[in-house]
């Protein structure tokens, strides 16, 4: 493949000189690192760094040119390519070398504020029930043909993607499982893909130190279901229950199927039983109706459920083959994860960390709890600091008792946080207790518990780590749990 068939489709700022357009490539990225002989390199400019700093690193290891949508930086000396959106142009490139492998795998893009991770994970077990070898990109995890490899994004950037799908293919899968996040749509490391199946689960206040308005923020997630460039997914699984799934909604370019638990849904969930062993739901499909039952605890679940059986039947997968898939699919690590040690109470960990998530991760477990229900909770720094004071009255009007801790505080003073979180839950007079140092937190929590109470820590969910100024700390609250649990025992 030569330079001008890599970059065909993409806008130049100028003419492609024919020396440069006939040169041959080998490869492209945008990492320096993993540039190699003939490869073509993207210097796209990011939060921190700017991808032009290693342009002349990229060329010493042997690039034959590199594509930017800013102009070289002084003293660079080697071919450049002005491109007028550097993402883009990416993402057409990466399909450009790899055949466009969306055109023969699958993609079923997941996208809304809450519930992708554990949609993703249902939805790729029923793919594997039914007999499909899968890829999985996620936040915690992605999977390759039953292969397991760490994730770097939610989503990442197209090349990443596409280089995922063209070996997932190579390997005999035809379906690709991602969620997709608003920054992935709003950045474009989606742009130009061909999705099958657009999921959307939910959308509530987050990501706004981003975004700045909730209204950017949904036209994000559109881009979804009303792409640029390409046409729009041929299915569109909507949420019947969020007014936000109207403007999602593509019309008759894609078959809308709406799932809920309403009688005007399409796909909906009727006797709902839910306990500490999980949900069990009669799922009801036209004139079908077929017995369900999961490990998942709470009927926020249900939802997720129904998004990951909507999206199976665009695959035309039979309802049992949906249940036998939804009952093989263990909770996703750090989503309601239940941590047990043989107490009389139950302590699950959540990744909630808005006030929305915050709520449903609460009602979720006044729903299981027998007794009280205990909510141990933090804020991120660098984040949206409007949220912090919301989800300080949702852990207050919710829970009986809340433990206020620190999250990832990043550069910001984690006192500081705390403070902004405590405006919102002293607007209740329910009891608390106030300690920075997160696993001394989770000992208080755990300690206050009594039998058939529900301890929710909330907040980190999978994350193994704590996030300071000054450094990065290994933490995870499922191991400080099991160890509360073993001292008090």
């Amino acid at each position: 493949m030569t330079v001008g068939e890599l970059l065909a489709r993409v806008e130049l700022r100028r003419e492609l000189p024919a020396d440069i357009a006939e040169l041959r490539v080998a490869g492209l990225d945008y990492d320096s690192r993993r540039v190699e002989r003939d490869f073509v390199f993207f210097a796209l400019p990011g939060t921190r760094v700017d991808g032009r700093s290693f342009a002349a690193e990229a060329l010493s290891k042997g690039a034959c040119a590199v594509v930017s949508d800013l102009p070289p930086q002084e003293n660079f000396r080697g071919p450049w390519i002005e491109v007028v959106h550097g993402r883009r142009a990416l993402a057409a490139a990466a399909a450009n070398f790899y055949h466009h492998p969306d055109e023969r795998v699958h993609f079923t893009g997941i996208t809304g504020t809450n519930g992708k991770t554990t949609t993703a994970f249902l939805l790729e077990s029923i793919l594997r029930e039914a007999g499909f070898v899968t890829g999985l990109i996620g936040t915690i995890e992605y999977r390759l043909a039953g292969e397991v490899r760490p994730a770097a994004n939610t989503t990442p950037e197209s090349l990443d993607i596409v280089r995922f799908a063209a070996e997932l293919e190579r390997r005999g899968g035809r379906h690709l499982v991602s969620e997709v996040s608003s920054h992935a749509l709003a950045l474009g490391r989606v742009w130009g893909l061909r999705f099958h199946t657009a999921v959307f689960t939910n959308l509530t206040r987050d990501h706004l130190d981003f975004h700045g308005t909730m209204e950017r923020y949904a036209a994000s997630k559109r881009l979804l279901f009303v792409p640029e460039e390409v046409p729009p997914p041929a299915w569109a699984i909507l949420n019947a229950e969020d007014a936000a799934s109207a403007s999602m909604n593509p019309g008759t370019a894609s078959q809308v199927l709406w799932y809920g638990t309403t009688r005007g849904s399409d796909i909906r969930a009727e006797n709902i039983r839910s306990g500490f062993e999980g949900v069990k739901f009669d799922l009801v499909w036209r004139d079908q109706r077929q017995a369900v039952v999961s490990p998942l605890l709470g009927r926020i679940n249900v939802m997720n459920i129904l998004a990951a059986a909507g999206a199976a039947l665009s695959y035309r997968i039979e309802l049992p083959e949906i249940a036998r898939g939804v009952a093989a699919c263990p909770a996703a690590p750090g989503r309601f994860e239940r941590v047990d040690e043989g107490q009389r109470f139950l302590v699950v960990v959540d990744y909630a960390h808005t006030d929305a998530a915050l709520r449903n991760a609460i009602q979720t477990a006044r729903e299981l709890a027998r007794g009280r229900v205990i909510t141990l909770f933090g804020c991120g720094g660098d984040r949206d600091r409007s949220k912090r004071p919301l989800m300080g009255m949702a852990a207050a009007e919710l829970s009986d008792y809340v433990v206020l801790t620190s999250d990832n505080p990043r550069s910001e003073d984690p006192i500081a946080i705390m403070n902004d979180a405590l405006v919102g839950l002293r607007r209740f007079d329910t009891p608390h207790a106030i300690e920075p140092d997160r696993e001394r937190a989770i000992r208080i929590a755990i300690a206050e518990a009594q039998p058939g109470d529900v301890v929710l820590l909330a907040g980190k969910g999978h994350e193994t780590y704590q996030i300071f100024k000054d450094r990065t700390i290994h933490f995870d609250d499922r191991e400080v749990a099991r160890e509360a649990l073993r001292s008090l025992a």
